[in-house]
């Protein structure tokens, strides 16, 4: 009997290749994601890529209090069990704490923190029950790391990796497994979201693969890891942080975060799912925002 994985984020960047590497390991796809049109371009990809599973949509804004609610609810309507949850949906926002916005800083809250423990109660307690399932949780490099410009992001983070860990070990010995991935910054549109399209790491540096992400997390979640930490530059960095005091640590993120002083380099993402979401964003208008639009179940 096949599975059924619900992705959050699903239509860009990371979230992007990992619904299509469940599609291409025979998993059924609940994908969410704020765009209808974009929602269904991904589809259409799946579908061309892995062939027959079915896919259901959810256009929902995971930044409206009661949209995990809703995607629980309507997954239960229609007798869906969810076998792998992936919370990946997460955005940031860029500068000094002082000069950001508190209601925009509060909405990154609700998505990467409130909404994400949300889902995860509500589909871990009916694992839990069935003594079958896996969930994934998105964190970062930076998780464990005081980071200037990004002091909000690296937070919501450093909870979602603490909160991760800790679950992860109440549910040990019941069938149901927790993953929490740490990937390095990646070429997808977060930078462009959070305003950071003009910082040191966007401009100047290498970014992940969200494949090689997308990969590194499904191989981890499949082989019952806590903790996955992508690439060997990666894994490297983190070792280090262990041994650096923090005061140091922050004294470095401020030099990758702070503005770039060079005009020319990375100005928007290579991966195309990401690319297109960036071009498609500014024209998506808000009607559907806090609603919800199931699309009927298909099978190419």
């Amino acid at each position: 009997m096949s599975k059924t994985a619900l992705i959050t984020g699903a239509t860009s960047g990371i979230g992007y290749e990992l619904a299509k590497r469940f599609a291409e390991e025979g998993y059924n796809l609940i994908l969410v994601a704020r765009s209808l049109e974009n929602l269904k371009e991904t589809a259409s990809d799946i579908k061309n890529s892995a062939g027959l599973v079915n896919i259901h949509l959810i256009v929902i804004d995971l930044f409206e209090k009661d949209a995990a609610t809703t995607i629980y609810s309507k997954t239960k309507e229609l007798g869906l069990t969810v076998n792998v949850l992936v919370n990946n949906a997460g955005q940031g926002e860029w500068g000094l704490f002082t000069n950001t916005a508190l209601a925009r800083e509060v909405d990154i809250i609700q998505l990467n923190i409130i909404s994400l423990v949300s889902l995860t109660k509500y589909y871990l307690k009916e694992m839990v029950e069935r003594k079958e399932g896996k969930i994934l949780l998105l964190a970062s490099s930076i998780s464990k790391v005081p980071s200037p410009y990004m002091a909000i992001y690296a937070a919501t983070k450093s909870f979602v990796l603490t909160f991760a860990e800790g679950i992860a070990e109440e549910v040990n010995g019941t069938g149901v497994t927790i993953t929490a991935i740490q990937p390095d910054a990646t070429d997808t549109d977060f930078f462009h979201k959070a305003k950071a399209e003009n910082s040191v790491v966007y401009r100047e540096k290498s970014l992940f693969d969200p494949k090689d992400v997308a990969v590194a997390a499904y191989v981890g979640l499949m082989n019952n890891e806590h903790v996955v930490v992508p690439g060997i530059s990666n894994k490297i960095q983190k070792a280090m942080n262990t041994l650096i005091p923090d005061t140091t640590i922050a004294v470095n993120m401020e030099k990758q975060m702070k503005p770039s002083q060079k005009t020319e380099g990375r100005t928007a993402p290579s991966h195309p799912a990401s690319h297109r979401e960036r071009r498609s964003i500014n024209e998506q208008n808000n009607q559907n925002h806090g609603d919800y639009i199931l699309a009927p179940a298909t099978k190419n």
